[in-house]
């Protein structure tokens, strides 16, 4: 498989501190790629999204292929071991309690995607011009929308669009969502807190990702457009570009990561 792909995290215009973390794993023969948003006071969400993070990407350090069902079972597992390690610490730490975080887990291998889902962070898939968004958030407007009571753009400026009704940490148990589906050359992938999606709509979201520019410079876009709109939160993104599905074609060199934490 052959990926390009840049991430950044920015703390946002209004924000003091950056309480989400990301992290990407890839080689040539698969990609692991991770955004958690966390929440808490005292820099507590800053360390429930660390833990997040750390814990899935090593339980899933060792996924090679998305042919069968043990890997549903491992994302699942490893999203449930990150919320049993969090809110254990929130039990013996007075200053974290109460923390807890998002997440967002985009597996690639082998033409298939596996995505694990707790909360309101996001994966969008853009392909041959439709654009769209493979994760259901676990929040309250988005029950109010398949109830029926919301539309999506009046779930959009509730003012109660960042209250989340499933989180990492919170409880001792958490059921992930899972999504798999099939990858193609040229699908492009965005893995994104709501600091990101909740100030840019989906329409400049789409248009953003279409340029022609690499990864690095689309996310630095992303994180500028979040901004320009005021910047409310922190700002999270991973673009990921599948330039080839076909695990025997890799060339170990292809692929390649932008980094920052501006």
């Amino acid at each position: 498989m052959k990926l390009i792909h840049a991430a950044r995290t920015d703390v946002g215009m209004i924000r003091s501190g950056n309480e989400d973390n990301f992290t990407v794993d890839a080689s040539p023969s698969r990609g692991i790629f991770i955004v958690a948003d966390g929440m808490g006071g005292h820099a507590a969400g800053e360390v429930a999204s660390e833990m997040a993070v750390q814990i899935v990407q090593r339980e899933l350090a060792g996924v090679k292929s998305l042919d069968n069902d043990d890997v549903v079972k491992l994302v699942s597992a490893a999203l449930k071991r990150a919320n049993r390690a969090i809110h254990d610490r929130t039990l013996t730490e007075v200053d974290k309690q109460g923390m807890g975080t998002t997440a967002s887990v985009l597996l690639l291998s082998g033409g298939r995607y596996l995505i694990g889902q707790v909360g309101d962070s996001r994966v969008y898939l853009l392909r041959d011009g439709s654009f769209a968004q493979l994760t259901k958030d676990h929040s309250y407007v988005q029950e109010q929308v398949d109830a029926g009571f919301l539309t999506p753009e009046q779930a959009r400026y509730h003012p109660y669009s960042n209250v989340i009704t499933r989180c990492v940490g919170a409880g001792q148990d958490v059921e992930p969502d899972i999504y798999r589906g099939e990858v193609r050359a040229g699908d492009i992938y965005l893995v994104a807190s709501d600091g990101l999606t909740g100030m840019v709509d989906d329409r400049r979201l789409a248009q953003l990702l279409a340029s022609r520019a690499e990864p690095d410079r689309k996310v630095q876009a992303l994180i500028s457009e979040a901004n320009g709109r005021g910047g409310l939160d922190n700002i999270t993104a991973i673009i990921v570009q599948v330039l080839e599905t076909d695990p025997a074609s890799g060339d170990p060199n292809l692929t390649t990561e932008s980094r920052s934490v501006g």
